[in-house]
């Protein structure tokens, strides 16, 4: 079936900002649909000024081109907006692998250190090395981290 062979090749589509997710981890993609016009895959931005999503957007478009999936639409879809409750159980984990703090809640008091597991960490900067992300200390190992904010 097409959509099976479409959400394949999504969960190949990584996150160019954080190269160990994949846009379906991410929690992005909010449908793909095949009609007479082709194929439409909507996506949710992390939030509505990310600079990732044309890069997401052409990236999804030629991923699928490899696999003979043409008339492709990728669309944005702003409501309802991207929360950080949509990332995959799979995605947080990549996410502390790769050394990101996932949210755990809708509150930075559940912070751990992704090196560590400490719970003493201290938000340094509202702004990280994204815009999705804050810049953390951990009181116990030193250790700079980001945090994927909780929106």
């Amino acid at each position: 079936m097409v959509s099976e062979q479409v959400w394949r090749v999504l969960r190949s589509v990584m996150d160019p900002e954080i190269p160990v997710l994949s846009v379906v981890d991410l929690g992005i993609v909010r449908y793909v649909r095949a009609d007479g016009a082709g194929l439409h895959v909507g996506i949710t931005p992390t939030y509505s000024g990310c600079p990732a999503t044309e890069v997401i957007q052409r990236s999804i478009r030629e991923a699928l081109a490899r696999e003979e999936l043409e008339d492709v639409t990728v669309e944005t879809v702003l409501s309802p907006p991207w929360t950080s409750e949509w990332l995959s159980e799979e995605g947080r984990r990549k996410l502390e692998a790769f050394g990101i703090a996932a949210p755990a809640a809708r509150s930075a008091a559940n912070v751990a250190c992704p090196r560590c597991g400490s719970h003493e960490v201290q938000r340094v900067s509202e702004f990280g090395s994204t815009p999705c992300k804050a810049h953390y200390r951990c009181g116990d190992c030193l250790e700079p981290f980001d945090v994927f904010k909780c929106i």
